[in-house]
């Protein structure tokens, strides 16, 4: 069955019924765009691919839950955001592991890193997950304002550390 022109809403339906052609393309709709938000996000590829695994398997494993109370991909970020904040915890309470060769990083992971984790995390919401404002302060669990006032930092910060990366 060709299910090309099915919303994600309509796919995410039909995969909780048993239709993993479904899920397939719901997956190749969303990785890259998931995959970035959460490499971006943690700044490591490999740890970006766990993190990938998890949210897939937990949008998988939860479909039959999933409400049409939004759009697909509102409930996807929330999700990944989910994995990104239980990530960023646990890696502030444990001790650091024994420094290894670290993996090439792209310019833009590394500007991102430097500007802090709620106005990265709003700014590649709506980057990646062309989330809206409003769907933004329901993913990160504030309001609309002030996922407006992250958006305007985060762009201001960034602006700011690609002038001086261009001197």
């Amino acid at each position: 069955m060709n299910y090309t022109d099915d919303s994600d809403e309509s796919l995410i339906g039909r995969h909780a019924r048993g239709d993993g052609a479904a899920f397939e393309l719901l997956y190749r709709r969303h990785e890259l765009r998931t995959w970035r938000y959460l490499e971006r996000n943690v700044g490591s590829r490999a740890i970006a691919d766990g993190l990938m695994q998890d949210v897939w398997f937990m949008v998988a494993r939860d479909a039959a839950h999933y409400e049409h109370q939004g759009r697909f991909a509102t409930w996807l970020f929330g999700i990944a955001h989910q994995r990104v904040s239980e990530y960023a915890k646990a890696s502030r309470t444990q001790p650091s592991p024994a420094p290894q060769e670290t993996e090439p990083q792209s310019i833009v992971t590394k500007l991102l890193a430097q500007v802090p984790r709620e106005q990265r995390d709003s700014y590649l919401l709506q980057l990646e997950g062309e989330l809206t404002v409003d769907e933004i302060a329901v993913v990160t669990h504030c309001a609309a304002e002030m996922t407006q006032a992250r958006l305007h930092y985060a762009r201001t910060k960034l602006s700011e550390l690609l002038a001086e990366q261009q001197k």
